[in-house]
């Protein structure tokens, strides 16, 4: 007779996924530090770098790239003023709204982008060296089905 799960228990799969979380945990903060390492003699850190990458094409507001990101917008804000302030976005007027400005990267910002892009493409192609694009896309595959799974069970819209 199989054992019944209780709710307070993890079922096979609720375990594994928690595995996996923790695993992920684990990843963004060595991935994050590995970032800031690999931007800060640009003057950027992880962070930042994600925001420049969103805020790219055309311009956008704070709340667009606080949507976009998952983050609040009161975030969002203060990575946008230090990108502003050392020259890698500006803020321009917005046709649709007299006070929230848009977000526009600058050409630093272009350019520590390119930049940027060199170095992570010659990283990732070092550290996946021993991974098969199989793996890489099962992984991948797997997180995004989770993240979905997630953003229906919390009724919040990422995009």
């Amino acid at each position: 007779m199989a054992k019944k799960i209780r709710d307070s228990e993890h079922t096979p799969a609720g375990e594994a996924a928690t595995e996996l979380l923790r695993a992920v945990f684990l990843f963004d903060a060595v991935l994050i530090a590995r970032g800031d390492e690999m931007t800060a003699d640009l003057g950027l850190t992880s962070a930042r770098w994600q925001l420049l990458a969103a805020a790219s094409g055309s311009p956008k507001s704070v709340p667009q790239l606080a949507r976009r990101m998952s983050l609040s917008r009161q975030s969002v804000q203060r990575l946008v003023d230090l990108l502003a302030k050392s020259g890698f976005v500006r803020l321009i007027d917005n046709p649709d709204h007299v006070r929230a400005k848009l977000v526009e990267v600058t050409d630093k910002g272009v350019r520590g982008r390119a930049e940027l892009r060199e170095r992570q493409v010659a990283w990732v192609n070092e550290v996946t060296k021993a991974m098969t694009q199989n793996e890489l896309d099962a992984a991948r595959d797997v997180l995004t089905r989770l993240q979905a799974a997630i953003v229906q069970e919390w009724g919040r819209d990422t995009d």
